[in-house]
């Protein structure tokens, strides 16, 4: 099951992609020094396989490569971070805007 990871920056998320079709998601707002982490979805037929973990981890890395602060207004977003406090540092604590 060849799985990747893509910015739909036309849709303004990151998705998954599971054989070439969209298996979950991550939208996002984009600000000039943040990003703000709206909504993460894995669809039903794909759930339990790890997904959402693997597509916020990789949100958050490219979030820290391209210098942007992260805003977690997703609840799955804030939990990721809980468990994996090497993307605390990104955390905008300050109003999303």
């Amino acid at each position: 099951m060849p799985v990747e990871i893509v910015d739909n920056v036309a849709q303004s998320r990151f998705e998954i992609l599971v054989d070439g079709t969209v298996a979950g998601f991550a939208d996002y707002r984009l600000l000039p020094t943040k990003i703000v982490f709206t909504h993460t979805e894995v669809l039903p037929q794909h759930e339990g396989q790890g997904l959402a973990g693997k597509l916020v981890g990789h949100a958050l890395d490219a979030s820290r490569d391209t210098g942007l602060r992260v805003v977690p207004l997703c609840p799955y977003v804030v939990k990721y971070i809980e468990r994996h406090p090497q993307y605390k540092d990104l955390v905008d604590d300050s109003a999303a805007g």
